[in-house]
C-alpha cells in the first residue's frame, strides 16, 4: 500500500513527486496564452508506452518528492509568472498530494483554470473526485484496439476504461469554452497521437468519438510521434509517421464532420522532444517562440 510506504505499479509512493515545473509554450493554443501553461510534470505513470516521449520521467528515475505546501508555492509562482493555466501532467497517481496543494494555493489566491492532462486511463471514481475542481480536461485517446494497448503500453482494457472516462469528462465540463483572450476556461480537448501504419486505429478512434460525443467537440490530432525509448524494438513504431499518414487522419476528421480540431505540421520545428535531464527540458521550444 502506498500509504505504508510501498510503491504502486507505476513506481510512485505516497509522496507526490515531480520532474519539472515550468511555463510550457507548446500546448494547444487555448492552454498557453500569456506566458504559457503552468505545467507540473509528475513522475511515473500508470502506462508503459514503449514510445513515450517523456520516458525519462514516466518510466525513469527523474523526479523529486515535494510536499503539498511546497507544491502550492510553485503553483502560485506559476501564476505570478503570468501563466494562463495550471496543468498537472499525469497526476492521477499523485492526486491526494496535488489536490491538497491546489486547495492551499486557492486559499492563497490561485484563480487560474485547472487543466487535467491525462493519458485517458482514468477510473470513474477518480473523475468523480475531480468534478468541480478541473476546468479543462486534456485526455488522450490512444488506441482503438486493446491488443495494441497491451502490446505497446502494457495496459489491459484500455478502450473500455478510456471510453468511459472520456464520456465522463465531457459530461462534467462539456465542449471547450474560451474567454475574450482566447484562453480555455472550461471544457474538453481530446488528443489523439497518429502512429505509423495506423497502429493506433485512428479511423476507429475518430468513429467512436463521432458516435459518442458532439461533432463540435475539440480534437487535437498530433503529428509529433517520434521513435523514442524502446520504439526501435517494435516495428513499425521504429520510424516517424509520414506526411501522407498524418494528412489522411486530418482528412478523415473533416470528412466525418468534426468542426473543431487542432492540427500540426509534421515538419514543424515546434515538434521537438523534451529532455528532462536539462534544467529547461523545452529549450528548443523557447528558441522556436523567440
Amino acid at each position: 500500500m502506498r500509504s505504508s510506504g510501498e510503491a504502486g505499479y507505476c513506481g510512485a509512493n505516497s509522496d507526490p513527486a515531480v520532474a519539472a515545473i515550468l511555463a510550457h509554450l507548446g500546448e494547444e493554443p487555448p492552454l498557453c496564452t500569456g506566458k504559457g501553461a503552468g505545467t507540473i510534470f509528475f513522475s511515473r505513470c500508470n502506462l508503459r508506452c514503449v514510445y513515450c516521449q517523456n520516458h525519462q520521467i514516466s518510466q525513469g528515475p527523474i523526479g523529486r518528492s515535494i510536499s503539498p505546501e511546497t507544491l502550492a508555492d510553485c503553483i502560485l509562482d506559476l501564476q505570478h509568472q503570468g501563466c494562463s493555466t495550471i496543468e498537472p501532467v499525469s497526476p492521477s497517481h499523485h492526486l491526494p498530494g496535488f489536490l491538497e496543494a491546489l486547495a492551499i494555493a486557492v486559499d492563497r489566491g490561485m484563480h487560474l483554470p485547472v487543466v487535467y492532462n491525462s493519458n485517458g486511463y482514468e477510473s470513474l471514481d477518480t473523475l468523480a473526485l475531480l468534478e468541480g475542481v478541473v476546468d479543462v480536461y486534456l485526455p488522450d485517446m490512444k488506441y482503438a484496439d486493446d491488443r495494441m494497448a497491451r502490446a505497446y503500453s502494457e495496459v489491459d482494457e484500455y478502450v473500455r476504461v478510456s471510453s468511459s472516462a472520456i464520456r465522463a469528462m465531457h459530461a462534467q465540463v462539456g465542449n471547450l469554452v474560451v474567454d475574450t483572450e482566447g484562453r480555455g476556461v472550461r471544457g474538453l480537448i481530446l488528443r489523439h497521437l497518429v502512429l505509423p501504419e495506423n497502429v493506433a486505429g485512428t479511423d476507429r478512434v475518430l468513429r467512436w468519438i463521432a458516435e459518442n460525443l458532439p461533432k463540435t467537440v475539440t480534437l487535437s490530432l498530433m503529428a509529433q510521434y517520434a521513435p523514442l525509448h524502446k520504439a526501435h524494438e517494435f516495428p513499425p513504431l521504429h520510424r516517424r509517421i509520414t506526411s501522407d499518414e498524418y494528412d489522411r487522419a486530418v482528412d478523415l476528421a473533416w470528412e466525418m464532420g468534426f468542426e473543431n480540431a487542432f492540427v500540426q505540421d509534421p515538419e514543424s520545428p515546434d515538434l521537438g522532444v523534451p529532455d528532462f535531464s536539462r534544467q529547461d527540458p523545452f529549450v528548443w521550444e523557447r528558441d522556436c517562440h523567440g
